[in-house]
């Protein structure tokens, strides 16, 4: 009997008909999640505000390029995330350090001022987040088998506890900013994490012991080279910072060039590799658009954090009766929306089981939709000041294409992964979202006034261009996809 028809055996009645483990990587995602977007609603405000409204006082289009940056470098370091839980640790035990280190980098956001403690802290997150994201998924994957139709409903329910956290946060550390200034709004954040690795460390014990396995060990005689190119790697990157080659203006391109290669060479080891099945190998084909669909998305998606977060601040209307709310709480309406319909697109999914749409016109209707709504800021242009329910609107429609792709996305991964490279395939994906959230900071820069239509037409246009482009690719992708849907 293989470990994940054990498993849901075991619990198919734990927590909502889902293996009971389920609620404990619900729980540090949750709050992880609650740390991480809490951080990120107040981050480009805490970049470009003058330093006499708290902030560092950075050009705008600087900030919004390196909140893309540090976006990018979370899901870029997926990666080593992965390779460690593959070959070292183990997933479960990434996942613990991971956690420390995310709670370690927002107290340095809270108690190092200026520059110094923005590196530091935003190092520590990206580094520990991408080893958290990539390894909580891996760890929902194997509660369940490959043909199990609750598998679509778990990944569901397990992001709407990521979207509990992302409520939440931004709520709290942005009143937290405007009553008593960033760094308090940061401290919320550190709080949160000590909470969530509280919980999480608690119920450690009723994980099972296979969690605890090494996919792919590295041999021990390998492991002085690879300390050594590690070693080499972190001299590289302080000297290419020391002689000003890689500069803040033009680290998110840098990235962006950093993840196109390693996806490359991610895909390029899985098809050339001896221990992927000819099967496997077709998956791994059929995985290739899936990326590049996720990425469009993304760079659309995360576009929340940039180039929405100016408008909230510049162009809407955010009175309510007589009250201002915060630029910062817009964050949590995409999280509000996720918690309200999670839950039905997971009831609709265990519902029609094997009746449901596939992968691909999920994917595609994806893209389809959040075009859609950046098409919709079209009309908004003329008016002075744009009505909050209508960037509601906009974001209701982000959050149906959000659902329909992002654990979709995540469970077509898990299923289409070959055996040897089972988490590094999470990475793979995790890169797409690294690269659309790079691309949301660069593109956000284009954004100006006068070019408005023209920047609105260009993204929502090729969104919708693709999803087309995918659904009419379908036949022969699934060809490929076999019986994985």
């Amino acid at each position: 009997m293989s470990i994940s028809t054990s498993l849901k055996d075991q619990s198919s009645t734990g927590f909502f008909g889902h293996p009971k483990t389920l609620s404990n990587l619900f729980s540090i995602e949750m709050w992880e999640r609650f740390s991480f977007y809490g951080m990120q609603a107040i981050l480009a405000y805490y970049m470009y505000f003058s330093v006499a409204e708290g902030g560092l006082g950075l050009p705008k289009d600087l900030a919004l390029s390196l909140v893309g940056a540090y976006g990018g470098a979370v899901y870029l370091s997926t990666i080593l995330g992965a390779w460690v839980a593959d070959r070292l640790l183990g997933s479960e035990k990434v996942l613990l350090c991971a956690a420390i280190m995310i709670m370690a980098g927002h107290v340095a956001l809270a108690v190092l001022p200026g520059a110094a403690g923005l590196a530091v802290g935003l190092i520590l997150v990206a580094v520990g987040s991408g080893g958290l994201k990539a390894n909580a998924t891996a760890l929902v994957g194997s509660l369940y088998a490959k043909d199990d139709p609750r598998r679509d409903a778990g990944f569901s329910i397990f992001y709407m506890g990521v979207n509990i956290g992302g409520l939440i946060g931004p709520l709290l550390t942005g009143f937290l900013q405007l009553r008593w200034g960033f760094h308090i709004g940061f401290g919320a954040a550190a709080v949160g994490m000590l909470i969530g690795l509280a919980i999480y460390i608690s119920g450690r014990k009723n994980l099972p012991n296979s969690v605890q396995v090494v996919s792919n060990p590295l041999p021990v005689k390998e492991r002085k080279a690879y300390l050594i190119g590690a070693v080499a790697f972190i001299v590289v990157v302080i000297a290419a910072f020391s002689l000003k080659i890689v500069t803040p203006e033009s680290l998110a391109r840098t990235i962006a060039y950093v993840v196109i290669v390693a996806s490359v060479i991610y895909f390029t080891l899985m098809l050339r590799s001896k221990r992927v099945t000819a099967v496997e190998r077709k998956h791994v084909l059929a995985f290739i658009p899936l990326y590049i669909a996720s990425t469009a998305f993304w760079a659309l998606f995360q576009q929340q954090f940039t180039f929405i977060a100016v408008y909230s601040e510049e162009r809407l209307d955010r009175s309510l009766f007589g009250w201002e709310m915060p630029a910062s709480w817009v964050q949590s309406i995409n999280p509000v929306f996720i918690i309200v319909l999670a839950g039905v697109f997971a009831a609709l999914w265990t519902k029609l089981g094997k009746r449901q749409p596939g992968t691909l016109v999920k994917f595609s209707v994806a893209l389809l939709v959040v075009g859609v709504a950046f098409l919709v800021f079209i009309p908004l242009d003329s008016l002075e000041k744009t009505p909050l329910l209508a960037l509601v609107g906009i974001l209701l429609l982000c959050t149906v294409a959000e659902l329909l792709l992002s654990p979709i996305g995540q469970s077509v991964t898990t299923k289409l992964a070959p055996a040897a490279f089972g988490t590094q395939m999470i990475a793979l994906f995790f890169l797409s979202v690294s690269l659309g959230t790079t691309l949301a900071g660069i593109l956000a820069g284009f954004y100006t006034e006068g070019n408005e239509i023209t920047y609105f037409l260009a993204l929502g246009g090729t969104a919708i261009v693709l999803g087309i482009a995918l659904l009419l690719a379908s036949p022969a992708l699934k060809k490929l996809m076999g019986e994985v849907r």
